[in-house]
């Protein structure tokens, strides 16, 4: 048969941690992973207008005509996937990484081949277990049409892809509840306190130098430092939220294991002088985004620059959370904590 080419949107996916499943229970891993592709994939797939290229042990292949029928079944497939892993203990849940992206392919014999299939594969072990991550291109024609949140990644080398491409980490849902969880499922194990709760989780490391964990633990603690000054919000310790570091874990069920409404999690960048923070502040109750921004400075002064991201933060949310004190009097003035000039290099700007 002869080549011919398209542009298409292409899907790959895989599981996460695969060898190791199937090295705790091979034949249990391979019965849960075909229950998933005849409940979940395989028909979110077709509803979408999808076509399954191949499938390998531990992931597959899709192509779309549309952008948005992929990012749609995408969401839907991980969705559906994290109420299937609610009440499944983390060393046996199976997740996947998604990767989307939109590009010109060549179709031979069914097959599909190209830089839209590589760059497609290359996102996909850029994305958090759970997680979904696209290429520009995808969010550009996304944007507006679904109902959705991207995080800007910055440009990234991708392994044999020869020009960087810009990434963005698919976020939830503005509207985002889960219609099929039962009253039993999304009562928290621990009860909420009575006044506004938050858990500040550990950053993601984006720039992938392990010398830089000193920096980015340091970050999350004095941002955890800054909100705890508050005296009406209840705040959950360093130690109890370093307890998910290195995890993806439904924010959802964070919230019931610690008894809090909000999560606070984030990322850190590191590019020779400079940084970028980004966070992003998440309703525990419904798993809804209810505020994300990001943050640029320089690492001339590494502990000026924490306390001014910290202090941005909080300045920020702290409008977002319900304040019981609002109504009292002088509850507009300005906080003795909030500092009042800055001589560290720093911008923001809003990524909603």
């Amino acid at each position: 048969m002869s080549q011919t080419r398209r542009l298409a949107a292409i899907l790959a996916a895989d599981v996460v941690g695969y060898s190791r499943l199937i090295g705790a229970d091979e034949e249990g891993t391979l019965e849960r992973l075909k229950a998933l592709r005849r409940d979940v994939i395989d028909p979110r797939i077709s509803h979408h207008h999808g076509r399954v290229v191949k499938t390998t042990g531990d992931g597959l292949l899709v192509e779309f005509s549309s952008v948005v029928d992929a990012l749609r079944c995408a969401t839907e497939v991980q969705k559906m996937m994290a109420e299937r892993n609610l009440n499944v203990p983390p060393e046996t849940r199976i997740e996947f990484r998604v990767g989307i992206h939109q590009g010109d392919i060549v179709v031979d014999d069914g097959d599909i081949f190209g830089d839209g299939v590589n760059v497609a594969a290359r996102l996909e072990t850029l994305a958090d277990p759970g997680g979904i991550c696209v290429s520009a291109r995808v969010q550009e024609d996304a944007a507006g049409k679904l109902d959705l949140t991207f995080e800007d990644m910055g440009e990234q080398s991708l392994k044999n892809i020869a020009r960087p491409v810009r990434v963005y980490r698919v976020g939830r849902t503005t509207t985002e509840i889960t219609p099929t969880a039962s009253p039993v499922e999304i009562a928290p194990s621990l009860a909420l306190p009575d006044k506004p709760s938050i858990a500040v989780l550990p950053f993601q490391n984006m720039s992938g130098d392990p010398g830089q964990e000193y920096f980015v633990d340091g970050m999350v603690e004095e941002i955890t430092t800054a909100i705890s000054r508050l005296p009406w919000l209840f705040v959950i310790a360093r130690n109890s939220s370093f307890a998910y570091k290195g995890k993806s874990p439904d924010l959802r069920q964070v919230g019931r294991e610690l008894g809090v409404r909000y999560v606070l999690e984030g990322s850190v960048r590191k590019a020779g002088n400079r940084v970028r923070i980004t966070g992003q502040l998440i309703d525990t109750t419904i798993g809804t985004h209810i505020w994300a921004n990001r943050f640029d400075g320089t690492l001339d002064d590494i502990f000026e620059l924490q306390d001014q991201v910290a202090s941005s933060v909080v300045g920020a949310i702290e409008p977002k959370l319900p304040n019981p004190r609002s109504s009292a009097p002088g509850a507009n003035q300005p906080r003795a904590w909030m500092p009042t000039t800055s001589t560290c290099v720093l911008s923001r700007s809003s990524t909603n």
